[in-house]
């Protein structure tokens, strides 16, 4: 009986030595994660073929690095919405129409997934470009908005020109990829897409926005934009 006392309590050291091993190596790991996440950086995207491409601030080409050119809208509410608006801002920007009965549904439920996820976050906005704009009117927008809970203030719906919105989301945006490079206004911007737009209004991240891994992924990619050094922005 003596043994077997002695065995239990061996037992319970070992155990107890275990545990202890097993929580200073989750502290290791938690701090090494913290670490890496401190220090993980997003690539940019220059061409419609989304090769990704970091470019760090010392780099000649990092002032070359391309950027959402200039563009003036009106919003859901009838407010003239520029790209001044996004000034300073990380955004995610995507292409729909109020009457799409396929993937618009889809984004637009998994942008709402963002739009509360990052509610109190003021450097955070969503910019939704409608590709019907002579369907989709303000006063249209402003009930598709009402109806899908879109907060006016966060998630901004578009309409404008025809020609300069599907320039916009085909070389400027690179909604399409490089396939968009070869259409014109006249054919049908159609795209799942959703692209994440740094501070500077540069292209960060590509992602299927029907998609609720991708979802997962921006929102990832998000927070490490939001945290970004400031001289990423020089």
């Amino acid at each position: 009986m003596a043994f077997v006392r002695s065995k239990a309590v061996c037992q319970q050291h070992i155990n107890k030595l275990s545990f202890g091993v097993l929580a200073w190596v989750a502290m290791l790991l938690m701090g090494c994660d913290s670490k890496l996440k401190s220090t993980e950086t997003l690539p940019f995207y220059n061409t419609a073929d989304f090769t990704a491409e970091w470019i760090t601030p010392d780099e000649n080409r990092y002032k070359t690095i391309h950027t959402i050119r200039s563009f003036a809208m009106q919003d859901q509410l009838g407010h003239v919405f520029t790209s001044d608006s996004l000034k300073g801002k990380v955004y995610v920007a995507n292409f729909f129409f109020t009457t799409c009965p396929s993937i618009c549904p889809k984004m637009v439920s998994n942008l709402a997934v963002l739009q509360h996820l990052f509610a109190t976050s003021p450097e955070l906005e969503l910019v939704s470009f409608s590709v019907m704009p002579w369907v989709d009117s303000v006063g249209r927008l402003k009930e598709y908005g009402k109806s899908h809970a879109v907060n006016p203030a966060k998630w901004h719906l578009l309409t404008g020109d025809r020609e300069k919105i599907y320039a916009l989301g085909r070389t400027a945006y690179f909604a399409e990829k490089g396939q968009g490079l070869l259409k014109d206004s006249t054919e049908f911007l159609h795209t799942e897409s959703m692209l994440l737009i740094d501070k500077k209004a540069r292209i960060r991240g590509i992602y299927n926005a029907t998609q609720p891994d991708d979802i997962t992924r921006i929102t990832d990619d998000i927070n490490i934009l939001l945290n970004e050094s400031e001289s990423s922005y020089q």
